[in-house]
């Protein structure tokens, strides 16, 4: 597993963007500037676009809502595509004030495919269809696309422009309803219309405070997960000399994570740290987000990597080949119960059986003090098609019934810690999750930056 050495030219996938962007917390205004410059640099180079185009401010012209072409075929005719993509590190950037654009998610690694989103429902479904996933990045374009919507909805009647507003919130609340990053977003940004409207505010001034928050939500992503990883890098196993082994499930890099990463976030830290590494990546049937993302981002970053089938979890961790295991979350109870991708409970089962630690890294953006437990956590169910094809190609008989739950809870007990931007976190986990909102909030200071406690319907 030792391979060739690494090239260290290609850490920069992992370390300068976000490094460069945000090194401190005094540096978080501004920052979604320098995302759109750099990810507008880097779009130029791999889909010929111009870098003019991502610019900060509001629409300067009306903009009509177009709704999303349906298949693959009218998805590509819409999109500019590129074979083979590399170096891409930013689920979404800016084609023009007025278009959200985002990576498909479902066309990678082949294919590298940018969706247009103009308005909140539009924003709804690219979440819903899962082009765009990750906890953390749902929540950036929710918010992204609300305040697109409020730009819409800016000339409309004061008994119209409320209602706009709401029915694009409300669609996006119910497009993923585990993800609790994505009601915590919506929330802080119609607070933020709420706050304005009861001035008297203009549509443009609603709208403009609107993207202010979206934006704010996008720059304090980026510096909570370099803080997460910081953390996280100071509870990896010491292995000595040999290569640290770390196993991890589903796809926690910067595609999920906004433009850096939660779990893969700590991995980041470890390689550029110089620490010898080698990366276990669970497929994560049925949509095989480690498969098809993981370990695209794992090779742009020249981190060692063996993609594993998730049956096969089992015998390694058994074998004494894995040292931890890092997994994301999409919202974490008030307990420290765990709703992760469907396959995370077995692994942390596996992990106590055998003595490998277990950790849980997420931003505070996904704790839902709302939720007493996991078990008053919604898990979704996707649709059967998810098992029954992959691709297109059917690999079960016609009319097979399926059970598909996106994601599963891992009991507090079993976890060994939760790595976050205010530090490792361990039980009981209730006190421990309550201080680090309190520490966020006052770090953040109080316009509306903390992670509020979100209702369990989010």
């Amino acid at each position: 597993m030792s391979g060739p050495p690494p090239d260290l030219s290609r850490r920069r996938f992992f370390r300068q963007f976000a490094g460069d962007i945000v090194s401190s917390a005094a540096q978080v205004v501004g920052a979604v500037s320098a995302v759109r410059d750099r990810s507008a640099a880097e779009a130029q180079a791999l889909l010929g676009g111009s870098p003019d185009d991502a610019t900060s401010g509001l629409p300067a012209a009306n903009g009509g809502s177009a709704g999303l072409s349906d298949g693959p075929a009218g998805i590509l005719a819409r999109a500019k595509g590129s074979p083979n993509p590399v170096g891409f590190r930013t689920p979404f950037r800016f084609e023009s004030n007025e278009v959200l654009l985002v990576i498909d998610q479902r066309a990678l690694p082949d294919l590298l495919v940018e969706l247009p989103v103009r308005s909140g429902h539009e924003g709804a479904r690219v979440i819903r269809d899962m082009a765009v996933r990750g906890a953390p990045a749902i929540g950036q374009v929710a918010a992204l696309s609300l305040a697109l919507s409020g730009w819409l909805a800016r000339n409309a009647p004061p008994n119209v422009h409320g209602r706009l507003i709401e029915s694009a919130a409300q669609a996006l609340r119910e497009a993923r309803p585990t993800a609790v990053n994505l009601g915590w977003a919506v929330g802080r940004v119609m607070d933020r219309l709420d706050a304005v409207a009861g001035t008297g505010a203009s549509g443009a001034e609603i709208a403009a405070a609107m993207r202010d928050e979206a934006d704010r939500i996008v720059g304090e992503a980026t510096d909570d997960h370099g803080r997460l990883a910081e953390h996280g890098l100071a509870v990896l196993p010491d292995v000595g000399d040999r290569e640290l082994r770390i196993l991890t499930h589903c796809n926690t890099g910067p595609l999920a994570g906004g433009q850096f990463g939660t779990a893969l976030g700590v991995v980041q830290a470890a390689h550029n740290a110089g620490r010898a590494l080698h990366v276990w990546v669970g497929e994560t049937r049925p949509y095989l987000q480690g498969a098809r993302l993981t370990a695209w981002e794992l090779a742009q970053a020249d981190v060692p990597h063996t993609l594993i089938p998730d049956g096969a979890a089992g015998s390694l961790i058994a074998a004494g080949k894995v040292d931890a295991v890092l997994v994301g979350a999409d919202r974490i109870a008030a307990n420290g119960d765990t709703a992760n991708k469907v396959g995370t409970y077995p692994l942390a089962v596996l992990a106590a059986r055998h003595g490998v630690p277990f950790y849980v890294c997420v931003p505070m953006s996904s704790v839902d003090l709302g939720s007493a437990d996991g078990a008053a956590v919604p898990i979704e169910q996707r649709a059967a098609e998810e098992v029954t094809e992959i691709r297109g190609m059917r690999i079960a008989p016609e009319g097979t019934i399926v059970w598909n739950p996106a994601f599963d809870v891992t009991p507090a007990e079993l976890i060994s810690a939760i790595v976050t931007e205010e530090g490792v976190l361990r039980a009981p986990f209730g006190p421990a999750l309550a201080d680090a909102i309190v520490r966020r909030t006052e770090r953040r200071g109080r316009r509306g930056a903390a992670p509020a406690p979100a209702a369990a319907s989010a």
